[in-house]
């Protein structure tokens, strides 16, 4: 009963964050609109989102367990609480920023709690890949959601009333952080070091382990990929499907669900098949599609702005399917690295994973924004091809180090 509380409140605060964390895309398309900054301007929301996740993730990851997870979920509502809050009442292209920070700074400290007692609450590698891609997938689910809660509030006659989703977000924050302070949740931490420095120097002496290394390069890669399209979906609806705004922003929706059945899928697969042939066979099947699709396009195919699902053409709906092959691929990668260490060493390589999944989100979303600008968005979108194939390439050699390590111990214990 005790690990179900843990459970249930690890998936009520990743699907606030979900929301949340991954409106960028809508938040961008409409500082286009309302604030008059350029594709290049706005791109940088996915840095103000990002950066504070990976400097707060690298200074706190081995510190937190001596924090404690349930009180560092807790700061981190009550931070994006207030986050939302001035982004409601600011109204400007500067708010939406300080908004993202808060977002940014708040999800570093969920999201390694949340990764580090998944490690607490399963027992084998197996039923850990299953937890992670069920969270994974429920995060997915909270995307979705964002993509029909946030045009819920757009008005044709007044451009601020998109602003008052934010009230509604405060008070989901706001009961999430009720829910988790009465919850009755007891977490046992694993011991951190004896001081801050031996925190810092246990993470740092992490990437000298070659497994590790080629992990934090195959998780650049896949959020290079899914923060490219997932960010800047919305906007190429808009500019090459020539959709309206509201239904440029439900049709990105198809992305996130697709990516919470692929989630899903991967969890039941990951139980049957080798974890590197579900990722392998999905990054091969993302560029299929990519390059099955991407040729078709024209932007402004459309002389008329299109309003209903009705007049969607087909493309439209496939485009977004790639979400099920790219879906499997981060939680797979995670559970097998955090499977493969000690559970002391969880929080401070959830750390490194963070970082470096958020380092390959602005990148990946800036690059495709300035390619946007300048080249035009169905030419941009072949960018995603290079960091696929980088993927495959690291995901192979993470495949070969295991097998390499799991002779080692076989051979010792013989």
């Amino acid at each position: 009963m005790s690990n179900f509380r843990i459970k249930l409140s690890l998936f009520l605060n990743y699907f606030v964050f979900a929301i949340l964390l991954n409106s960028v895309g809508i938040v961008i398309a409409k500082s286009i609109k309302v604030y008059g900054v350029d594709e290049k301007q706005a791109s940088i929301l996915e840095a103000f989102k990002d950066l504070p996740i990976a400097i707060v993730s690298f200074l706190i990851a081995s510190f937190l367990p001596r924090f404690g997870y349930k009180k560092a979920m807790q700061t981190a509502l009550i931070i994006v609480f207030f986050g939302c809050l001035g982004m409601r009442y600011g109204d400007s292209f500067w708010s939406a920023k300080l908004m993202f920070l808060s977002v940014g700074v708040s999800f570093a400290l969920i999201k390694l709690s949340v990764y580090s007692l998944v490690g607490v609450v399963t027992e084998t590698p197996r039923q850990h890949s299953a937890l992670m891609s069920s969270i994974e997938g429920f995060f997915m689910v909270g995307i979705a959601s964002a993509y029909f809660l946030f045009p819920a509030f757009y008005s044709d006659t007044d451009q601020r009333a998109w602003l008052n989703v934010y009230l509604l977000l405060a008070g989901l924050v706001f009961l999430s952080f009720l829910f988790l302070t009465f919850s009755g949740i007891r977490i046992q931490s694993e011991t951190a070091g004896s001081d801050w420095k031996d925190d810092m120097k246990e993470s740092i002496r992490l990437v000298i382990i070659p497994l590790v290394l080629v992990f934090i390069f195959s998780a650049f890669f896949f959020v290079m990929i899914e923060q490219g399209i997932m960010t800047w979906l919305p906007r190429f609806n808009e500019k090459i499907f020539s959709f309206s705004e509201k239904l440029s922003v439900q049709m990105a929706s198809i992305l996130a669900i697709s990516l919470a059945v692929g989630r899903f899928l991967a969890g039941w697969l990951s139980k049957k098949i080798s974890w590197s042939v579900i990722v392998i066979s999905c990054a091969l099947l993302a560029v299929v599609l990519l390059l099955a699709i991407l040729p078709q396009l024209k932007p402004g195919g459309q002389v008329v702005v299109l309003s209903s699902l009705s007049e969607v053409p087909v493309l439209g709906f496939v485009l977004p399917l790639i979400g099920l092959f790219i879906a499997p691929v981060y939680p797979l990668l995670n559970s097998t690295v955090l499977s493969h260490l000690p559970k002391s060493l969880h929080s401070p390589m959830s750390g490194l994973i963070i970082i470096f999944s958020a380092l390959g989100g602005t990148l990946g979303s800036r690059i495709v924004g300035i390619l946007f600008k300048n080249i035009g968005g169905e030419k941009a979108f072949y960018f995603l091809i290079i960091p696929i194939v980088l993927l495959i390439i690291s995901v192979v050699i993470i495949q070969r180090l295991i097998k390499k390590e799991e002779a080692k111990k076989t051979t010792i214990s013989a």
